[in-house]
């Protein structure tokens, strides 16, 4: 069997998470009311995550029935057909709760645990960001570009932390020695747009800590279908001898190895 095209499977992505966007901000208050915790209790899920993922799931797999999923709210389904749909319902839920702007909707196929296509619609700046392997990377239609940024001193960088009062605490510290050493510090709340957004030259470079596949997989692949470097890189140890999880990385080429010796010297 041949391996599908991944603009195709970009543009199917598309169609399905662009009027999901659209219906997630007009209706999903009412939705954001049920809300239960996850692994901690700050972390939080609705029924409008449940909601978008079966909408996003039920959709996929009637246009391609073979093909695998992987939900950050429990989809898992084996694929016969080499495509596994990774899926973040809602990047970014407690944004959602509070109607804060950021939360989106992102979908990515990945071929052989390869992404190779993948779309992030920002819901409330109704902005859609795509792209497929090869095929670059696209706001709304028109393409992207990351930043030249070369210096670090003047580097406008977005990170993001995790819901857990230990990983936090790790995060908080190496905040202190990222700030002093960057123009400026930007948390957005959800590692999809912020992927996208070095993407579009809005931020020049990214990191976090303990990213899953639902949180990187299509904007880790928009930023780097738009000139970005994307990559894990082994964590600084903590403080009491333990290694911490991975960070990802994303930054212009000429900052991503000054950026990284910051963040995980």
């Amino acid at each position: 069997m041949a391996p599908p095209d991944p603009t195709e499977l970009r543009d199917l992505a598309e169609r399905i998470a662009v009027p999901l966007g659209r219906r997630l901000l007009a209706e999903g208050r009412e939705r954001a009311q049920h809300q239960d915790t996850k692994t901690s209790a700050t972390d939080l899920v609705t029924d409008a995550d449940r909601w978008v993922e079966s909408q996003l799931v039920e959709q996929l797999l009637a246009a391609r029935p073979g093909d695998g999923v992987l939900g950050e709210e429990g989809a898992d389904r084996p694929s016969d057909t080499g495509v596994v749909w990774v899926i973040d319902p809602i990047d970014g839920t407690t944004n959602f709760v509070y109607g804060y702007p950021g939360y989106n909707i992102s979908v990515a196929a990945q071929v052989d645990g390869a992404t190779v296509a993948g779309v992030v619609v920002d819901v409330v700046h109704a902005e859609v960001f795509a792209a497929a392997l090869g095929a670059g990377a696209t706001r709304d239609g028109h393409p992207i570009r990351c930043n030249d940024a070369a210096d670090l001193g003047h580097a406008l960088v977005a990170t993001g932390f995790g819901y857990r009062a230990e990983q936090r605490t790790r995060q908080a510290q190496l905040l202190t020695r990222v700030l002093p050493a960057v123009r400026d510090i930007r948390r957005g709340g959800a590692a999809a747009v912020d992927l996208c957004w070095v993407g579009c030259g809005r931020v020049d470079g990214y990191y976090e800590e303990g990213l899953k596949a639902w949180d990187l997989a299509a904007g880790g692949l928009v930023a780097a279908e738009a000139g970005a470097v994307v990559a894990g890189v082994p964590a600084a140890a903590s403080a009491d001898g333990h290694s911490t999880p991975e960070l990802t990385v994303a930054a212009p080429p000429a900052l991503f190895d000054a950026l990284c010796d910051l963040v995980a010297p």
